[in-house]
């Protein structure tokens, strides 16, 4: 061997740590590559009536974000209820592992330990800022954040934190439409979205990673907006839905379990064409102020140079019925209505542009940040990370949705793939219903009883079979 290529251990150990050396003063000198930032916005009681989504109704600043990433055309929550759908979201777990089955149970009561999303980040070094309506009560849960901004109530809204639910006075205050003054500047989302904007405006600043939410609380009844957003909806121009009816009916295609009484819109009351028509507008109009709000936000993330380097997620806590089958807002729904929701996706490593129609799940969003920023996430989620499908929206994906709805001490389960829903209500002792969402996507016609489907049938009830049909509720709070 020639003596020039031939080198002691002395001299490799010497230049190796010369090396690191001129590794460690680049990394002083440059900085280390930054972590991604999460913005998470999201909104209380929306469904996808969204103009990305198809809809009428004009939401320009969601729309922007939406073709700076991924659109997720068919994602399901697991529970039609604020704080079962949360609470699974942000634990990555189905509803029937957490225990929290009403908006009454706090999972920590008997699972302290559980990591949530936020937490996960928190124990990462970030900065976890929980801003507006995050976890469903108004105390948030506290081990989630390093920063909780005091949370604007809904002055319209009876039910707050641990007060005791009066189905009379919530009628009273939920029941009804809100025209706001001005923006809307003394409302909860218009100060929501001012907080985020002050918070995003001094990490920009200072440069700490940071996971960082803003949670709307409209279009949850009382739906409000300001008056222009109403006037941006001519009544003429609204149409009522085609199995419009006055009251839930379920007659005769669906189980009457299928269509619980209403919880937060014509409560104990039938709705008449022109009061359905108006009370529309109002969640519309709504829908339009959280878009606006929405985009104060998204602006000065583009203005601070932060949407760079964030992954930005919208999200809709569950569906909402607006009159279908005389059903209105969310309450015990597992047709498709009262469980699909908006879900966009945008950031750094995400495709832009992107429309995925495949069946995905809101316990998915954990697996997947947490991939995305390059975090291990905990044992025993339930979710899949949804990152092949952020970068390729059209890749293979053969996985279910699961939902249930825990009423009366029964529970109903509920599964679709990318063709059918399957649902049965306290395990087909209260019946079940089939809808194929290709060919009906209305939702009008149950199928569980024709014999040409059969065979599809069996294939959904074996799908289901995945949850089990009896699981403890945690106490009440």
């Amino acid at each position: 061997m020639n003596w020039s290529h031939r080198m002691s251990s002395h001299t490799i150990k010497r230049s190796l740590a010369v090396l690191g050396l001129l590794a460690l003063l680049a990394s002083v000198a440059f900085g280390s590559p930054a972590r991604q930032n999460v913005l998470f916005i999201l909104s209380d009681d929306l469904r996808p009536d969204l103009s990305c989504y198809g809809s009428y109704v004009e939401t320009p600043n969601l729309d922007r974000l939406a073709e700076r990433g991924v659109r997720f055309a068919n994602a399901w929550v697991q529970y039609p209820l604020c704080n079962p759908s949360r609470t699974s979201m942000l634990t990555g777990r189905h509803p029937t592992t957490t225990g929290a089955l009403s908006n009454r149970n706090y999972f920590r009561d008997s699972y302290p330990d559980m990591v949530t999303l936020p937490q996960l980040f928190k124990n990462a070094g970030y900065d976890t800022l929980g801003i507006g309506k995050v976890f469903h009560d108004s105390a948030d849960d506290l081990p989630s954040w390093t920063i909780r901004v005091k949370r604007a109530e809904d002055p319209f809204l009876s039910f707050k934190g641990d007060r005791p639910y009066d189905s009379s006075i919530h009628r009273i205050h939920s029941d009804r439409i809100i025209v706001l003054e001005g923006d809307g500047e003394t409302y909860p989302d218009f100060i929501t979205a001012d907080q985020t904007i002050a918070k995003l405006r001094e990490y920009a600043k200072n440069q700490k990673p940071f996971f960082m939410t803003c949670g709307f609380q409209k279009p949850h009844s009382p739906p409000a907006a300001p008056i222009k957003w109403f006037d941006s909806l001519p009544l003429n121009t609204i149409p009522l839905p085609v199995d419009f009816k006055p009251e839930p009916d379920a007659t005769p295609e669906f189980p009457a379990a299928a269509l619980p009484p209403n919880g937060d819109l014509f409560i104990g009351r039938k709705a008449s064409e022109p009061a359905a028509k108006e009370m529309i507008q109002a969640y519309q109009a709504s829908v339009k102020w959280v878009d606006w709000n929405a985009g104060r936000v998204l602006d000065v993330l583009r203005e601070t140079g932060l949407d760079k380097n964030t992954i930005v997620v919208f999200w809709g806590d569950h569906g909402y019925h607006l009159g279908e089958k005389g059903k209105w807002s969310k309450h015990g729904s597992l047709f498709n209505l009262g469980l699909r929701v908006p879900v966009i996706m945008a950031g750094p490593g995400i495709s832009k542009g992107g429309t995925s129609q495949r069946v995905v799940q809101s316990l998915d969003i954990f697996p997947t940040l947490a991939e995305l920023c390059e975090l291990k996430a905990p044992d025993g989620i339930e979710g899949r990370s949804l990152v092949p499908l952020l970068r390729k929206p059209s890749a293979d994906w053969a996985y279910p949705a699961y939902a249930v709805n825990y009423r009366g001490g029964k529970l109903h389960r509920a599964v679709r793939d990318d063709r059918f829903l399957y649902a049965e209500f306290d395990s087909g002792r209260e019946g079940a219903m089939l809808i194929d969402l290709k060919n009906d996507p209305r939702e009008l016609t149950n199928l569980v009883a024709k014999l040409e489907y059969r065979e599809e049938l069996d294939r959904m009830k074996k799908l289901l079979a995945f949850l089990p049909s009896e699981p403890k509720p945690l106490p009440e709070y």
